[in-house]
């Protein structure tokens, strides 16, 4: 199969695939929506610019799980921060926060899988190797996360990243997909930053 067939394929599958799950998830969506208001002080939704396909910045969509305003104290946060919320803490376990970035998908902004969508503050512009992580579009689930997710280093990451760009097809997209749901998911595995590290 070729590389532009196969690309088409991935297009379909991450929209009909977006289409379903937000119908699915509706009831959920509206749910979590509401308790997300009554736990805590401010929006329901976590909205901020990153940089997804050839670097180009788009809004990513996330169910607020911190504090409002804790986002200028950084994002890298490890499972005992205070600025996560009651709520938010159970939201991220089970990435139930992340359900808005169907949206995304569905807009064409993301993928299932693909490299996770850096903060502007990670990426160097400068560096050519790094560069390479921004010919896709970026993902629900990354190759980088199921080999430790927050738990490696901005440069273990990027290296992942890059080697999945390179390597990519359809089946490894699956791949990832189903240990995605086990290791991430289930098990929980690589959700935050090793403090000690």
């Amino acid at each position: 199969m070729g590389k532009k067939l196969s690309k088409a394929i991935k297009r379909i599958i991450d929209f009909f695939g977006a289409l379903v799950g937000l119908i699915i998830f509706s009831p959920l969506f509206f749910i979590i929506a509401l308790l997300v208001k009554i736990d805590s002080k401010g929006p329901i939704f976590f909205l901020q610019k990153r940089p997804g396909k050839d670097a180009r910045l788009f809004f990513v969509i996330k169910f607020r799980t911190m504090a409002e305003g804790a986002e200028k104290f950084g994002l890298d946060l490890d499972k005992d921060n205070p600025r996560i919320t009651r709520l938010g803490r159970f939201l991220r376990r089970w990435h139930f926060d992340e359900i808005p970035q169907l949206i995304n998908v569905l807009l064409g902004q993301m993928s299932f899988v693909g490299p996770r969508p850096p903060m502007v503050s990670e990426v160097n512009k400068d560096d050519e190797f790094e560069k390479q992580r921004f010919l896709v579009k970026p993902g629900l689930a990354g190759w980088a996360q199921i080999h430790g997710g927050n738990q490696l280093s901005w440069q273990e990451r990027v290296k992942y990243d890059v080697w999945y760009v390179n390597n990519w097809s359809l089946l490894l997209d699956l791949r990832i997909f189903l240990i995605s749901l086990w290791r991430i998911i289930f098990l929980g595995k690589g959700l935050y930053k090793d403090k000690n590290k």
